[in-house]
């Protein structure tokens, strides 16, 4: 399969992609080598994925912190908020129990 710039027949390299943003998308060498990237409405990178296999995934919480971080090497960091299950009901054997975290 082809890659962008040679879809293009481009000659120049770095070639290079940005949004509206002005965020870095796409990037490709002339050996082929491209490496594509997805950022979020404040601009914190999300997604990143290359020629190599290799991606990232990460999330980030309203103030930019970065909250979860995956990537394809089987790395991953959580530090997302943890909901409680305080006051949740349950069922089992036909009682309904009220959960109370301890």
């Amino acid at each position: 399969m082809k890659t962008i710039a040679q879809q293009l027949n481009v000659k120049d390299f770095p070639f290079e992609i940005k949004d509206k943003n002005g965020n870095e998308i796409y990037w490709e060498d002339s050996d082929g080598f491209w490496a594509k990237r997805k950022f979020d409405s404040n601009g914190n990178q999300i997604y990143g994925k290359n020629s190599k296999g290799y991606w990232v995934k990460r999330e980030f919480d309203s103030n930019g912190n970065q909250i979860y971080y995956e990537n394809s090497d089987g790395v991953v960091v959580d530090n997302r908020p943890k909901q409680s299950c305080e006051g949740k009901i349950v069922e089992i054997d036909g009682k309904k129990y009220q959960l109370k975290e301890v």
